[in-house]
């Protein structure tokens, strides 16, 4: 029979960890849990909900304990999890059943990632690879990636995060900046981490230290895996310091890529409709290019396919926006058929 484990690093999760394990626990053979200093109460809970705990000395290198956890597991398969994470309701060992029977790969989970934006709790999924067969290790100090030549393949196992959420990030402020300027140091041209110190930049509101980060990784190779995210997020903090010429102009470059990806039309419509209150002359060209840009996120609809899709942008986000520009301009009849669309659906 094959044997999954779930394998965790984990310090000072004692008021999430019980979540993700009992979320898990049905799905999986064994636990493995390394708590790399935790001072609160996260080994014993760990232990009373069935995982098998052992400790580590952190050395500011996460692959390192990523690495020391997987070689606590014997098992044939492991799903690899942090303690913020959770299987989500529906989520079943049967999902994972072709590829556990199946030849070696790297199983990629959609991530569903929640963040706080205007009141409102917004998701966004990154496919992410967190299912290794036996034997595959990890190398990078900071978001580290498993390393091993087999293909890669996307299991649709949901899997919920909330280490976006304002509280959680502002319990983690700080930590990641030291170890990604450490590594970049090492490896200055490495686009991954360029995009993930961006990335850092932006969650904590920091756009104008974000943007060369952006800019350069989009220079780079090594990026197809996450290069829509890469771009929809280099727009978007292009626009928030202003630079709406540069960032039309980026837009231009990657249309005939991302044309049918509501996230890359969304954020374009934001950009134009920032650049038009910019710049008030330029409102009558600019407005309904932001216009077309929404109606054509309905058009396409939602693609939770692509890396970094933000829920919404493809239906009651688009919709609102248009609502809002109808309204703005007196288009009644318009803003009415589009607001029965910006209705938000029930979580």
């Amino acid at each position: 029979m094959t044997r999954l484990a779930l394998v965790m690093i984990v310090r000072d999760e004692a008021a999430r960890i019980a979540r993700c394990l009992d979320s898990a626990r049905p799905l999986v053979d064994d636990i493995v849990v390394l708590d790399t200093g935790s001072v609160d109460a996260t080994a014993a809970i760990a232990r009373a909900h069935g995982a098998r705990v052992f400790d580590f000395d952190w050395c500011d290198d996460f692959a390192a304990a990523r690495n020391a956890a997987l070689a606590h597991s014997d098992a044939d398969w492991n799903l690899v999890l942090d303690a913020d994470d959770w299987i989500m309701a529906g989520g079943a060992r049967a999902m994972l059943g072709a590829v556990l029977d199946g030849a070696p790969c790297i199983g990629l989970l959609p991530i569903t990632n929640e963040f706080d934006l205007q009141g409102q709790v917004e998701t966004s999924v990154l496919w992410v690879p967190r299912l290794l067969p036996r034997g595959v290790r990890y190398t990078g100090s900071i978001h580290e990636q498993p390393v091993a030549d087999l293909p890669r393949r996307r299991v649709a196992l949901p899997v919920r995060h909330d280490g976006y959420r304002k509280d959680a990030l502002e319990r983690k402020h700080g930590r990641n900046d030291m170890l990604l300027r450490r590594a970049l140091a090492d490896a200055p041209a490495n686009p991954y981490l360029l995009y993930q110190l961006g990335k850092n930049d932006e969650v904590y509101g920091a756009h104008a230290a974000a943007v060369p980060h952006y800019l350069a990784a989009l220079g780079l190779d090594g990026m197809d895996g996450l290069r829509h995210d890469l771009v929809v997020r280099t727009l978007f903090c292009l626009k928030k310091v202003g630079r709406h010429a540069d960032a039309v102009q980026l837009a231009e470059a990657e249309m005939a890529q991302w044309g049918a990806s509501p996230d890359f039309c969304f954020v374009l419509g934001d950009l134009l409709l920032d650049w038009a209150a910019c710049a008030p002359e330029r409102a009558g060209e600019l407005l309904p290019m932001a216009q077309e840009c929404w109606q054509r996120c309905l058009e396409i609809g939602e693609r939770d396919d692509l890396d970094g899709a933000v829920k919404g942008r493809g239906s009651y986000l688009a919709a609102h926006n248009l609502v809002v520009l109808y309204d703005s301009l007196g288009m009644a009849e318009q803003a009415a058929i589009c607001r029965p669309l910006a209705v938000r659906p029930e979580a």
